[in-house]
């Protein structure tokens, strides 16, 4: 989700969403900004119970984090204020990392907080594989014996398969996030899109942010850029210059951005703090890691 993620106070004595898709197999749960794709398998009476207790724990949750915004659209970093809420203690824990080096909050994470933490209850005997999808960013339950693939794209408003990663119990990575000045938050960079694979889904959504932001260039003149308070008054990023639009790149400067976002990224593999990342910029996607990748030719979803 990134830098900026939008969480407002919702309307007093609403009830959240809560309801199987069409397909029968995934609930949907929403409420105000945050909207949850979930799937388990396992036995029947299990998945059933298993998604009672999911809704149950999305319930309320959106009220519990907006009593914590100040907090949380603060800067990460020793000094920080001590948070309440499990999540938003999460949310602080996956940033903290970052913080000594660039500027975050803990709203980088906030996508990937709230998947772990419906996941947790969806996890229960009978279970044999499970994910929460918080719009793009996954955390995923892989016991002994269960894999998943999951597919990568290279532009959130174009969307087009560029690469797939397969994922089984013995892989460290159990979150996944994507970030970039394309998708519903705001960037630093001009990434179209950074994915990333990581050992939870909090820190996956912060790292992608992180190297969304590093993939730049801050001195290009055609690059267009505004302040985060006009567009979102009550954003985490105040004055601080967004992404609005980036012009057709030469190939060295593309080349120079995504290796700046590299450099970032070999970093945060060398740390452990990321399994593997993908960067991607107009028609262009180089990635770093352990091989869970599998990079494709660009197939826009539409013909496929």
């Amino acid at each position: 989700m990134g830098a900026a993620s939008q969480l407002r106070s919702p309307a007093a004595g609403r009830a959240i969403q809560a309801a199987l898709l069409a397909d029968g197999r995934r609930l949907h749960l929403h409420d105000g900004p945050i909207d949850l794709i979930i799937e388990a398998t396992g036995e029947p009476l299990a998945v059933r119970a298993a998604y009672v207790r999911a809704a149950d724990r999305f319930a309320g949750l959106l009220d519990a984090l907006c009593a914590e915004l100040p907090g949380l659209r603060a800067a990460a970093g020793p000094d920080a204020a001590p948070l309440a809420h499990v999540v938003a203690r999460r949310m602080q824990q996956a940033v903290a990392p970052f913080a000594a080096d660039v500027f975050i909050t803990p709203m980088a994470a906030v996508a990937g907080a709230v998947a772990e933490h419906v996941l947790q209850v969806l996890i229960g005997p009978g279970i044999t594989r499970g994910y929460v999808n918080n719009g793009g960013d996954i955390a995923l339950h892989l016991p002994p014996g269960a894999t998943t693939t999951v597919g990568l794209v290279a532009r959130p408003d174009r969307p087009a398969i560029v690469g797939t990663a397969t994922i089984d119990h013995a892989s460290p990575i159990r979150g996944i996030a994507t970030s970039g000045w394309r998708g519903r938050s705001f960037s630093l960079g001009i990434a179209d899109a950074v994915t990333v694979l990581a050992p939870s889904a909090a820190m996956a959504d912060a790292a992608a942010t992180v190297i969304a932001n590093a993939v730049d260039l801050p001195d290009h003149p055609g690059i267009v850029r505004v302040p985060a308070c006009e567009l979102q008054p009550d954003n985490d990023l105040g004055a601080r210059l967004v992404t609005r639009n980036v012009p057709e790149l030469s190939t060295p400067a593309r080349a120079a951005a995504l290796d700046a976002g590299l450099d970032v990224a070999r970093n945060l593999a060398a740390r452990g703090l990321i399994c593997d990342a993908a960067l991607h910029l107009q028609g262009e996607t180089v990635s770093v890691g352990t091989a869970t990748l599998v990079l494709q030719p660009h197939q826009e979803l539409a013909d496929a």
